[in-house]
Parts: structure tokens; C-alpha cells; sequence
């Protein structure tokens, strides 16, 4: 049986207050921070997903996106890398230009699972798309990535079949110079390209299994506001129950993880036998048939992400944060110098893996790695010692004020990793809240900064924001 084993999200920690958008408007939607992407939204899903997997047993990455870090670089890569996936016979490929490309993606690695010699493959998909700033989108859309590991091995969810329809229409869209996401009137949209096909996908894919709208223990649908997806339910003759709740008014429409950000969210609440459909859309539409055969390994889950975060009410924050507008935040510095590719490929594993360096004689951990241990003087006598899935502990940090920093104070940690291994990390989602010595952080993978079209990914830390219970 082929399925999936394991599911994961990763929700930002901020959410902005649609009220600062246009008065009135009541709810939130989800918002990276100024040094998060895609990439790195879907890195935080990844690691969400394999907690309890070993990464080694991978055999491919797939990542979907409306919104790459590059135009002509294999995201996939870079995150199976920060991952610390083993690149040998890794098969990595990016899924992008439609809001379906998640499930498609998904689909994909159930084919190439099906056809081996991979046994498991994992899946992410994330956005972060920029709406004009005044559109209907600008409340609509957020910020969010979901992966989900298709499996051979002790799979707990069986994908039992899929199908799809192709449409071509120009309802949304973005092109290579657009900054910002496109869209014609919604009821064009709507009538003629939402209503029209999604539908068409869903009834196929029933028909062709000799089922009904009332053998659906749970349906996920993609919607691209919070009316539309209600209708959408009536039309497929649903009840309100067999519906997965919308994420508008929370999250918001994530682009190609909308849909599987939803699909995880009704497996963390599904039980044995349950039959859930999954339906995405754009430029087309993919409906997934899936039954609940067991449960999987505990995680955190979309809801404990929402009550974790914090709401922002500065717009003008946001806009910075977007690259719409500029800020003065602190001095005047000199430009950042441009990086060098080759010192970035040199020290990939202490950066993108964040590799320490373990001595084979004593044991001592060291960041970053030496040649020789400062401790028994042993040399070159190590093993590579991963520390990004390391629980940290804050041993002393410094807050500055002065230098430029989008979301300051910029705060430098010293933190000591559980198991050994000292460094000091940039923090990331300070959220205000007070920094205690010895408080408890975790990592994240996070963008440091981006000049000549490079962009420059290391791992920070954070406050620790999900229970440890979990």
C-alpha cells in the first residue's frame, strides 16, 4: 500500500489584524517575518513532518511554490540540504506556476513511489504571494507550508486514487517582472474557472470510484474566499459537517499549501475508516481520495500553531517587511558587501546543514568545526553532529538597538544545545516578550540577508514556541 506515513505545517508566527488593511474588516491572516520565504516556511513543515522519521531513509524531495527564493535554482535542493537529507540517489524536483502544484506535486510522488525504487518521498508546498497593496487580495491571502511524506513504509493514510482536469483561463495570474499577484473581476473568476472546473474534478473522481457526496466522512476544499468556499460545498451537495473549515479570517488563502495545510489539519482529527476527499485548483483542478488506515506519530498541529502566535496591528511594519515601503530602522550602515558563492559552497554543512563537529576521541561538540579539539587537542578526528533538531538553552544574549534591523532590536544569543555544543545565533520572533537567561529556544532555518540577487540562508534561534508535550 502506498500513502502517506507523515504530515506537517508550519504557520508564522505573526498574523496581521485585517483591520489595519481596511477598517472594519474583522480577523487576521498569517504573515512571515522579514526573514522568512517559501523556502524557509517549507523547510520549518519539513522538520515539523519528519519528527519521528529517520531523514536518511528519504529518497526524494519534492517542493511546490508560486513564490521561489530563485528563478533558476532548484529550491528542493536547497531545502533537502537544510534538512541534512542524504543527497545520494535523492531525486528533487520544484512544482510551480499554479496554485494546484501541492497536489500535483503529491500526486507525483505517489507515482514515483509506485513505480521504485523510492520508498518514501517527501512533499512540501509553500507560499508567501505579495497582493497589491488596496486589493480584495490583501485580506484573502497568507502565509504558511505544509509537507506531507508519501510512503511504502507503514503508511497510516491510504491514497486510494486521484484525478485531475486541465483549464486554461487567465483569472490569476504573475509574471517573471510582477511583484505583486494579478486577478480579473471575481465573478468571472468565479462563475466561469472556480465554479466551473473544481467541481467537474470532485464529480469525476467519485464517479469513477462508485461513490456520492454522502460517503465523504471529510471533504477538503480549496476556495479562494471564505463565501466561495461555502458555496462551493453546496454545490457539491455537501453538509456543513463533512466540510473541513476554511482558513480565512485565521490564515488565509496560502497558494499551493492551501489545500494541504487544510488536508492536515482534518488528519489530525480523523479517525480509522474515515473516507476524505482533497480538491485543489488553479488553471485546473486535482481531487485526491484518501482512507484513514491508523494513526500517525503525535506532532504539532495548524491549531497549535494559531494559538501560538501573536498579532500584529502595524501595517506600516508589514509593508517594510514586504519590501513595499522603506523604514529607517536604527544607523546608517555601509552596504552589504556581496557574498561569495564559493565561500557559501565551502561552508555549506556549517551553514544550510548547521553541522557541528563531534570528536571522535572525547566527544566534545564544537561550532563551528575545527581541525583540532579545543578540548583534548585531538586532530582531525570528527563526525559531523547536526544541531538544527537540538534543543537550545539561552546562556546570555545582548539587544542593539542601533543597527538596522527590520523587526528590532536586533538580539545576538549565546545558546548552549542540549547534548553539548556551544554558538551564538541571531534571535528571530522575539515577539516582543521578555528574553530570560536560561530560557528554553529552538532553531529555525531563516534568511539573513539578500544582496546581488543572492540570498543568504543560515540558522537562527527562537524563543521556543510550541509545547514540549506535543
Amino acid at each position: 500500500m502506498i500513502g502517506i506515513r507523515s504530515w506537517g505545517v508550519y504557520l508564522p508566527y505573526w498574523r496581521l489584524d485585517l483591520g489595519c488593511i481596511r477598517k472594519g474588516l474583522k480577523g487576521e491572516r498569517a504573515v512571515a517575518n522579514f526573514d522568512e520565504d517559501s523556502l524557509t516556511m517549507g523547510v520549518a513543515a519539513g522538520i515539523n513532518c519528519l519528527q519521528h522519521i529517520d531523514r536518511d531513509s528519504v529518497d526524494g524531495l519534492f517542493f511546490a511554490s508560486t513564490t521561489f527564493p530563485y528563478k533558476e535554482k532548484q529550491t528542493s535542493v536547497i531545502a533537502a540540504t537544510a534538512l541534512d537529507l542524504n543527497h545520494d540517489n535523492l531525486l528533487t524536483a520544484d512544482f510551480g506556476n499554479s496554485l494546484r502544484s501541492g497536489t500535483t506535486a503529491l500526486q507525483a510522488a505517489y507515482n514515483a513511489v509506485a513505480a521504485g525504487p523510492a520508498k518514501q518521498i517527501l512533499v512540501i508546498a509553500s507560499d508567501m504571494r505579495i497582493p497589491m497593496s488596496g486589493s480584495d487580495l490583501e485580506r484573502e491571502l497568507g502565509d504558511g507550508a505544509a509537507a506531507f511524506l508519501v510512503s511504502s513504509v507503514e503508511p497510516s493514510v491510504k491514497i486510494r486514487d486521484s484525478y485531475s482536469v486541465a483549464d486554461e483561463i487567465l483569472d490569476v495570474w504573475r509574471t517573471d517582472e510582477d511583484k505583486h499577484v494579478r486577478s480579473w473581476e471575481e465573478r468571472f473568476n468565479v462563475e466561469q474557472g472556480y465554479f466551473r472546473i473544481l467541481p467537474k474534478a470532485v464529480i469525476g473522481l467519485l464517479q469513477k470510484n462508485n461513490l456520492t457526496a454522502k460517503d465523504l466522512s471529510k471533504s477538503v476544499l480549496y476556495g479562494p474566499n471564505k463565501r466561495r468556499h461555502a458555496d462551493m460545498g453546496k454545490r457539491l451537495e455537501l453538509t456543513p459537517e463533512q466540510i473541513e473549515p476554511s482558513l480565512f479570517g485565521s490564515v488565509g488563502d496560502t497558494g499551493t499549501a492551501s489545500t494541504l495545510m487544510m488536508l492536515a489539519s482534518a488528519l489530525d482529527k480523523a479517525e480509522k475508516g474515515d473516507v476524505i476527499l482533497a480538491a485543489s485548483y488553479g488553471n485546473g483542478a486535482d481531487a485526491l481520495l484518501l482512507e484513514v488506515e491508523g494513526t500517525a506519530d503525535p506532532r504539532p498541529g495548524l491549531q497549535a500553531y494559531l494559538e501560538s502566535g501573536r498579532v500584529m496591528q502595524d501595517y506600516m511594519r508589514y509593508l517594510h517587511w514586504r519590501g513595499l515601503i522603506e523604514r529607517v530602522t536604527g544607523r546608517r550602515r555601509p552596504p552589504i558587501p556581496s557574498p561569495s558563492a564559493s565561500c557559501i559552497w565551502r561552508e555549506t554543512d556549517q551553514n544550510i546543514r548547521f553541522h557541528a563537529s563531534k570528536c571522535g576521541e572525547c566527544g566534545t561538540i564544537q561550532f563551528p568545526p575545527n581541525r583540532i579539539c579545543y578540548s583534548c587537542k585531538a586532530k582531525d578526528d570528527f563526525d559531523a553532529y547536526r544541531l538544527s533538531d537540538k534543543k537550545g538553552c539561552l546562556n546570555t544574549f545582548t539587544e542593539d538597538n542601533a543597527t538596522p534591523n527590520p523587526d528590532p532590536p536586533l538580539v545576538l544569543g549565546v545558546v548552549d544545545f542540549e547534548g553539548g555544543g556551544r554558538t551564538s545565533l541571531y534571535m528571530t520572533d522575539k515577539g516582543g516578550q521578555e528574553l530570560l537567561i536560561g530560557m528554553s529556544v529552538e532553531m529555525t532555518f531563516r534568511k539573513l540577508f539578500t544582496t546581488e540577487g543572492i540570498h543568504n540562508y543560515t540558522w537562527k534561534c527562537q524563543p521556543t514556541r510550541l509545547s514540549e508535550e506535543v
